[in-house]
């Protein structure tokens, strides 16, 4: 067995054939994949253009008239959802679904275990970029920047408001390590309930970090594939509008 079989194999409880290929891993016995290739979605937005947006040197005012939207659509049930990604010091990239909690002039707030795979990655190269999806309203926005730790007060003030069960969730999470079940979660939380049945203190190893933007994109798709792409820029303490050919 070969060293990555037999890893798989530790981690999962079983015996995997596994064979190596230029294109990477694969399991023996694999199906035939999934074909896209004729998969379009008609799109009926009008055009986007610099005449269109809120403000020419404030993207967060443009955030929020398309925040306002996108939460009014019914059927998009968390406006708020974007996909974080983020980069380890090697050049190894990962991507997760993440909440955003705030956005203002500084930047945009989330919350995470400070040692799982994020956060280890954030703390070891602190850029990231963040994407937003929207599908019914065919549009996304993309912010890049870089990254700070929000202060302990804010993380713990934000923690107490969060529900009790999800309190205990994110204490008895130690997030991203391989656990053996379920039910060890389940333990580790009938525990803390016990020890804290009113008021979890907030783990050292939990709180919030703040994407400090260098740049937001503004992107709506059309029908055919001529997208408008509206990207603001940060030239020191300003905003500057260019449109990008999609």
């Amino acid at each position: 067995m070969c060293r990555l079989s037999s890893l798989l194999s530790d981690r999962l409880g079983t015996t995997l054939p596994v064979h190596i290929s230029r294109r990477g891993v694969g399991m023996e016995g694999k199906g035939p994949g999934v074909d896209c290739h004729q998969e379009r979605a008609p799109y009926s937005q009008a055009v986007f253009d610099v005449h269109d947006l809120v403000s020419t040197n404030n993207p967060v005012a443009q955030f929020q008239a398309w925040f306002a939207e996108a939460k009014a659509c019914p059927g998009i049930t968390e406006p708020h959802a974007m996909s974080l990604a983020t980069c380890s010091a090697d050049g190894r990239p990962s991507v997760r679904v993440v909440l955003m909690k705030q956005i203002d002039k500084e930047g945009l707030v989330f919350y995470t275990n400070y040692d799982s795979r994020k956060g280890r990655e954030l703390e070891a190269n602190p850029q990231a970029a963040v994407v937003f999806y929207w599908g019914p309203l065919h549009r996304q926005i993309r912010v890049e920047g870089w990254v700070e730790r929000v202060s302990t007060e804010q993380s713990e003030t934000y923690f107490h408001s969060r529900p009790y069960d999800s309190q205990i969730s994110a204490s008895a999470s130690l997030q991203s390590t391989v656990i053996a079940s379920r039910e060890v979660l389940v333990q580790e939380m009938q525990r803390l309930k016990t020890a804290h049945p009113t008021l979890i203190p907030c783990p050292p190893q939990w709180g919030g970090y703040r994407l400090i933007p260098s740049s937001y994109e503004f992107w709506q798709g059309q029908s055919n594939r001529l997208h408008d792409r509206l990207v603001f820029t940060r030239q020191e303490d300003t905003w500057m509008v260019h449109r990008l050919s999609p």
